[in-house]
């Protein structure tokens, strides 16, 4: 009785601490402060406000939930990245490469996006208010919530 009791409470528990596999590789962060190359890294809820990664390399890095609030990413390599619900508030992404990248659902308020590529980028639910979006490549990027950003053009509707 107290084998089967254990059975059935075992997919229970798996569920209600899975999310602890979502935290980032300790080895990768390590990494990325070192050498600001980590492609396909494991920085999934890393805590990295305000870090300077300028011309950074992350291509196909998971960055699920990071704290990135405040980043200097000038020029970063994010392309194919996972930046899903990340906090990019205030971040500097100037000319960062975002294409094919997903940021759904990620709070990039306030953040310099200006000439970056986000070209086929999943931007569902991201909110970008008081993001400046000037010259920022937008073609095949799917959602996002541009109210309130800088430089974004609306489309005109059809009479």
């Amino acid at each position: 009785m107290k084998k089967l009791l254990v059975l059935l409470l075992i997919p229970f528990v798996v569920g209600l601490f899975g999310h602890i596999t979502d935290a980032a590789n300790k080895t990768h962060v390590k990494k990325l402060k070192r050498t600001k190359k980590c492609n396909r890294c494991n920085l999934s809820g890393a805590k990295l406000n305000g870090i300077r990664l300028t011309r950074a390399r992350l291509r196909g890095a998971n960055l699920r939930r990071a704290r990135l609030r405040g980043a200097k990413l000038r020029r970063a390599d994010l392309r194919g990245a996972n930046l899903s619900r990340a906090d990019l508030r205030r971040a500097n992404l100037r000319s960062a490469r975002l294409s094919r990248a997903n940021l759904s659902g990620a709070n990039l308020r306030g953040a310099n996006l200006r000439g970056a590529d986000l070209r086929g980028a999943n931007l569902r639910g991201a909110k970008f208010r008081g993001a400046n979006l000037r010259r920022a490549k937008l073609k095949g990027a799917k959602g996002g919530n541009f109210k309130g950003a800088k430089g974004v053009r609306r489309a005109r509707k059809r009479r």
